[in-house]
């Protein structure tokens, strides 16, 4: 366990916290400002005991060649000012406002490139350094490492966020209670083969949907159409496959599914069973597929969500989805725990309204897919451990 902003004193102190206010934008208007909300927390434990604060943060992919309108964090500042009720300056100015908000932290190449005389400029005139930014964890960029290397002596803590965020992801899944059920989804097997071999043997079931499930189907035989494939992945599915009967756990895929043969709002579909022919292409997990889902996820004690069932910002498509997003809170409000990582499926439970329903909606999208993989951030670990 690692040390938290709580735990220290900061009466007096300015503490420098990277948090992750990397916000979905449109022509300077915050589309959401989720991330904004989740950052509150640890901000108010340092005001609320008479720290001043230095927020830094990234925001977009400017191209580290200076200030770009597009990418600027005033209007995030703004919106910090409306939430905290006091003002909030961004600026790379030297201030002794109570709370300032550096400009961009992408606008300047050093960040990226964890330049450590980068890293000092930013870390000056401050006495402790807070990482909340779990959005960020799993990248070496300066402000996530050359900025504490920067402040030795100094303490190191994690934000309440990042405790949180580890706790679930790291903790809970280590410790979960059975049964177990991952449910991955999303377009690529590549982008979870990490993550199916480390939850091999630690969970019972693994429930997989999404345009990666095709590549399995193949692996297995089956036919299916135009639909999406990896086919430099398709022995790497086969394995899996073979893997998980060894280590005791389920496999399960769709034996149903909605397919269009194109994507596209207003494309006529047609569910298949089985096999699918061409030009069709599974776009979603059909209505047996997502009975049998729910039926698994109902006993469930421990679930872990990463990644839709289809396509489903797509109306047409969206319908699995739904149906595992509905029996995950139907799962937890009988008791489960239930973590879901990754933005779209996020995402996906926002727009259902059952937020409030899960017990743990991550903010990283690769963060919690290489946690899921067993991974350990280097960010991470150079912060104090806990007393």
């Amino acid at each position: 366990m690692k040390q938290t902003i709580d735990q220290v004193e900061v009466q007096g102190k300015r503490v420098l916290m990277r948090v992750d206010l990397n916000v979905p934008m449109k022509e300077g208007v915050i589309m959401d400002d989720r991330r904004i909300q989740m950052a509150i927390p640890s901000i108010q434990s340092v005001l609320s005991r008479g720290g001043t604060l230095t927020l830094i943060s990234h925001l977009g992919r400017p191209t580290g060649n200076g200030f770009e309108q597009e990418f600027s964090l005033v209007p995030v500042s703004k919106r910090l000012s409306e939430l905290l009720d006091q003002e909030v300056i961004c600026s790379d100015d030297d201030s002794s406002s109570t709370i300032i908000l550096k400009e961009n932290l992408r606008f300047h190449k050093g960040e990226k490139e964890d330049n450590q005389s980068f890293a000092n400029t930013i870390a000056s005139g401050c006495d402790i350094y807070c990482n909340d930014a779990f959005g960020t964890a799993h990248r070496n960029h300066a402000s996530m490492v050359a900025v504490p290397k920067s402040m030795e002596g100094k303490p190191k803590v994690a934000g309440l966020l990042l405790a949180k965020e580890l706790e679930y992801l790291g903790h809970a899944i280590s410790n979960a209670n059975h049964p177990f059920v991952a449910v991955l989804g999303g377009v690529k097997v590549s982008d979870k083969i990490g993550a199916i071999e480390h939850l091999l043997g630690k969970v019972d079931t693994i429930i997989v949907g999404g345009a990666m499930a095709y590549t399995f189907l193949v692996a297995k035989g089956s036919e299916v159409g135009a639909s999406l494939v990896e086919q430099d992945r398709i022995e790497d599915a086969k394995s899996m496959l073979e893997s998980a009967s060894k280590f005791g756990t389920t496999i399960l895929l769709p034996t149903d599914h909605v397919c269009a043969q194109t994507i596209d709002a207003n494309a006529e579909t047609k569910v298949y069973d089985g096999s699918i022919d061409s030009p069709w292409m599974g776009l979603d997990i059909g209505p047996g597929t997502a009975t049998n889902f729910a039926g698994v996820l109902h006993e469930a004690k421990t679930i872990v969500w990463n990644g839709p069932m289809g396509v489903f910002e797509l109306s047409p498509f969206r319908i699995g989805t739904e149906a595992i997003a509905l029996a995950i809170a139907n799962a937890t409000a009988h008791g489960a725990i239930s973590i879901v990582g990754g933005g779209d499926s996020a995402a996906a439970v926002s727009d259902l309204g059952l937020d409030e329903k899960m017990t743990h909606i991550s903010t990283g999208g690769g963060a919690s897919v290489q946690m899921l993989e067993g991974r350990a951030f280097f960010s991470v670990a150079m912060l104090d451990d806990a007393v």
